[in-house]
């Protein structure tokens, strides 16, 4: 059935003399394999679509099972400040592998946004690495492992002082005891980055190095204990 669909292509694979294997997150049926006939030869009008990291609106011929076949795209983004930049690129190489290990437990049509408005911010020069931050505390979701930064784990009040990575869960003023005392910027941004609607992100600047040290750290330490994800 031939149809369009807007997609991102996450890794490329090369097939027989002449053609790749592509696959793409789309927007219509997540993750899905797309061989691209001939792209590796000079003259071909797939050339150009056929590399990892394109946005486009690829026509295919789509298959429910199996590889569909590609053919034609019309380029959306060609990430143009990523793939000349070599920290950009870093990050969003990270965004693609950690997306790649979330469509293995959960192939949800929603995270291809995720993936999007992410790639969009970082090549529009927003902060790489709070961006990739975000993007992890958004797919934990898709984990089902979530974090609750409302309530206290154990009485259920809002008055959030620090989260407690052994429990895991969010604990108040009368409840702490000897848990890790998160700065109180750093709670709030979590739940902040947790919350927010990615492409409507239009500042994103933090000066306290201690604040993103430790957002670096709860994030890693999360998903390696509660997620069957490690982070490098």
């Amino acid at each position: 059935m031939k149809e369009t669909v807007e997609g991102i292509i996450l890794n490329e694979t090369n097939y027989s003399e002449t053609s790749k294997i592509l696959n793409i997150l789309t927007k219509e049926h997540g993750y899905i394999s797309v061989m691209s006939k001939g792209s590796r030869t000079m003259k071909s009008k797939l050339r150009g679509i056929s590399m990892k990291l394109v946005y486009a609106e690829f026509t295919i011929s789509y298959k429910e099972k199996g590889i569909s076949n590609l053919i034609e795209g019309n380029l959306l983004n060609s990430f143009k400040n990523i793939m000349t930049d070599y920290n950009k690129m870093t990050y969003a190489n990270k965004c693609i592998n950690i997306v790649k290990s979330v469509l293995k437990e959960n192939n949800s049509k929603e995270i291809f946004n995720i993936l999007k408005d992410s790639l969009l911010k970082i090549n529009d020069d927003f902060n790489s690495n709070l961006i990739y931050i975000i993007l992890e505390l958004k797919l934990l979701d898709y984990l089902g492992v979530k974090p609750d930064f409302n309530e206290c784990i154990n009485c259920g009040s809002s008055d959030i002082i620090t989260f407690d990575l052994t429990i895991p869960g969010s604990i108040c003023n009368n409840c702490y005891q000897d848990s890790y005392l998160f700065k109180p910027n750093t709670i709030k941004l979590l739940k902040l980055f947790q919350n927010v609607d990615i492409k409507k992100i239009d500042k994103l600047n933090i000066s306290d190095l201690k604040v993103i040290e430790e957002l670096e750290y709860f994030i890693k330490e999360y998903y390696d204990s509660y997620t069957g994800i490690y982070l490098k």
